[in-house]
């Protein structure tokens, strides 16, 4: 579907867009709206990339609207609040996740849980705003949103870590949390090593846990150990190994993607344990036994409230934790994508939007 209003050659926001479902990015001149009272308005200084913008940018679940602006770990400067704003002034440094407005009125937002809003959270990007307007994302010079969706950076915290953490991080750390698990002595397992998988390594080193990365690949065996500290490694198609791990795991975190065999990966979780899906597999088929036999739990999860963002954000300065990230230029974005795809990142491509867009 393609969107009208928006003139190529007028605007005052410089972005990169996607015409069509080839996903091909290019320069897009375009109009941010005027900054309201509660508005914050920010100079985009980087923005993550994730596979977000390439399932949208591409079609993928048949619903884009063209042109379209991806982008939804947005970090910037403040460089203009609305009058009644009391969170930020100009010149703070603040993060935008991957929603930018909700009702503000149901049972979900007031306890800070606006992620799921009864009437729907706006995405960052392709979501429809209160006014009409299809949103466009951090692919771009600056933004302009609501104070209660931005969150404060912490004092020297790098702006280009903090990006990442805006979906990855608080997708991986949201579950986490709700399931009690930044506990020490607990025990998790990882499933995939890429983008939010290595936060998931991170977070649960930090809490204090015993952690374990199942891969497929045993490429990933000294980056997990070594450079993540992950304390063993399985290779999940190896029987002696998923055996030696039956009935030892308090939470296990898929982040992979792809299908996966949860009927392999249910009874390597102890009595009560749990298996939390953030990623989005094309189906979920295990036998009930499986569930049943140790009453255990698969539980699905998004990325996190505005109150949980903020948390998290301030536990990643207080422990030093820092996504591994590899800095591109926005001219590089689709070459990114692509190697998005083929998984040839570790682990997080951030654009230097304050270098490169201009």
């Amino acid at each position: 579907m393609t969107s009208t209003g928006d003139n190529v050659n007028d605007g005052n926001c410089l972005g990169y867009a996607a015409r069509d479902p080839s996903g091909f990015l290019s320069p897009y001149k375009f109009s941010r709206r005027e900054v309201g009272s509660s508005d914050v308005s920010l100079k985009i200084t980087h923005c993550g990339v994730c596979y977000a913008d390439v399932g949208w940018t591409r079609n993928f679940s048949k619903h884009s609207n063209y042109p379209l602006v991806p982008g939804h770990e947005i970090v910037g400067i403040v460089r203009e609040v609305g009058s009644i704003v009391q969170r930020f002034k100009v010149g703070d440094c603040v993060g935008v996740g991957t929603y930018v407005n909700s009702c503000r009125d149901c049972e979900y937002c007031n306890e800070g849980l606006e992620v799921h809003c009864s009437k729907g959270s706006v995405y960052t990007f392709d979501g429809i705003d209160d006014d009409g307007t299809i949103t466009k994302g951090g692919y771009s010079t600056h933004i302009v949103v609501h104070e209660r969706y931005c969150f404060r950076i912490p004092e020297n915290y790098p702006p280009a870590s903090a990006a990442p953490l805006l979906c990855a991080g608080i997708t991986v750390y949201t579950p986490m949390i709700r399931h009690n698990m930044n506990k020490p002595g607990k025990s998790l397992g990882v499933i995939g090593l890429g983008g939010l998988g290595h936060l998931a390594v991170k977070f649960g080193k930090a809490f204090g846990m015993m952690v374990t990365v199942f891969s497929t690949s045993l490429s990933k065996k000294e980056e997990a150990l070594n450079l993540l500290g992950a304390d063993n490694f399985v290779i999940s198609s190896n029987e002696q190994e998923m055996k030696g791990m039956l009935n030892s795991l308090d939470f296990i975190i898929n982040t992979a993607s792809g299908d996966i065999p949860f009927d392999q990966y249910l009874p390597l979780l102890k009595t009560g344990g749990v298996l939390s899906l953030v990623g989005f597999p094309s189906e979920v088929k295990f036998l009930p036994h499986n569930l049943n036999l140790g009453m255990k739990t698969i539980s699905g999860s998004l990325t996190g409230g505005t109150k949980q963002t903020q948390e998290m954000l301030d536990f990643c300065a207080a422990n030093g934790i820092h996504p591994n990230i590899e800095s591109i230029p926005i001219q590089n974005i689709n070459e990114a994508l692509e190697r998005l795809i083929n998984r040839d990142v570790k682990y997080r491509f951030v654009i230097d939007i304050e270098n490169s867009l201009q």
